[in-house]
């Protein structure tokens, strides 16, 4: 489509994921080094929390494709509602640990082997539980029996729960009140300034292989950053929207004209709901 007319080597504003793009603002730094802190100080466990959009998988994917793979093992778990056992088998198939016994019990017990054995050849294990604001309590309970697994010194699994807002209401339980003590390191991300909205927009674009110089004109920055409000889901939505427009008018600039009209057509008014249906479809569903 467009990237052969603005030379790109790829899609800038791709809403799936990818470290590849990753632009650390202040606030993703921060949690980045919260992140990676609790892993390397053995913390146990860590919560990290942040608005739909505000691009918590993508820094956790970040973190892991840091992680020597000499020096750690790694998995990532999308929670889908999960019963604690369900969620334990996960665990160890996603570690690629085997169990005779397919209870709760036989995989917590091959799971302590597994932790034992990598902790023996130095090798640190990292959990990490995305979408995590929708666990049962039942899984809750498992993962906080895997917490349970340590040295006389140390946790020989270190957990990343990872969600939206609603985890920190989930965690207040009076009934969850151990697991949510045991939670040391806690970050939190937030959507960006205006000043991290515009190097965003250049640093994807950069990355994507751009060659054209202020391909966002100033004023379509600004109207991008006032309806996003920094959240980089929807920074991402609008600029590929933008793109589009500008390649069907043949402008080498994504002028205020044409952030404008793409913006107006995202509001929910009733003669554009379809639109804005749409985006609200697309977010769901990279949730």
């Amino acid at each position: 489509m467009y990237c052969d007319f603005f030379g790109f080597s790829e899609k800038p504003f791709t809403i799936t994921p990818n470290p590849h793009f990753i632009y650390l603002s202040g606030n993703h730094r921060e949690a980045f080094a919260r992140l990676l802190y609790g892993v390397d100080s053995h913390a146990g466990f860590i919560a990290m929390t942040g608005e739909v959009g505000t691009g918590k998988t993508t820094v956790l994917r970040t973190l892991l494709t840091q992680l020597d793979p000499e020096k750690y093992r790694s998995a990532l778990i999308f929670n889908h509602c999960l019963s604690g056992e369900q969620l334990l088998a996960c665990i160890c198939r996603e570690f690629g640990v085997t169990s005779d016994e397919r209870d709760c019990f036989g995989y917590l017990d091959a799971l302590n082997l597994f932790l034992l054995d990598q902790h023996a050849a130095g090798r640190t294990v990292v959990l990490v539980v995305d979408e995590a604001q929708n666990m049962t309590p039942d899984a809750l309970e498992q993962v906080r029996m895997i917490s349970n697994l340590e040295t006389v010194h140390n946790k020989l699994i270190q957990i990343i729960l990872a969600g939206q807002p609603e985890l920190d209401d989930v965690l207040s339980r009076h009934d969850l009140r151990q697991l949510n003590q045991r939670i040391t390191i806690r970050c939190r991300l937030t959507p960006m300034n205006k000043l991290d909205t515009s190097d965003y927009i250049r640093h994807r674009l950069k990355v994507s292989g751009c060659r054209i110089p202020g391909l966002f004109a100033s004023g379509a920055v600004k109207r991008i950053y006032r309806f996003s409000q920094g959240i980089p889901r929807l920074i991402n939505i609008v600029c590929e929207q933008a793109l589009v427009l500008a390649w069907t008018q043949e402008s080498s600039t994504v002028t205020t004209a044409i952030a404008t009209r793409v913006i107006s057509e995202a509001q929910p008014s009733p003669d554009r709901r379809g639109v804005w249906q749409r985006i609200h479809g697309w977010l769901w569903a990279a949730r």
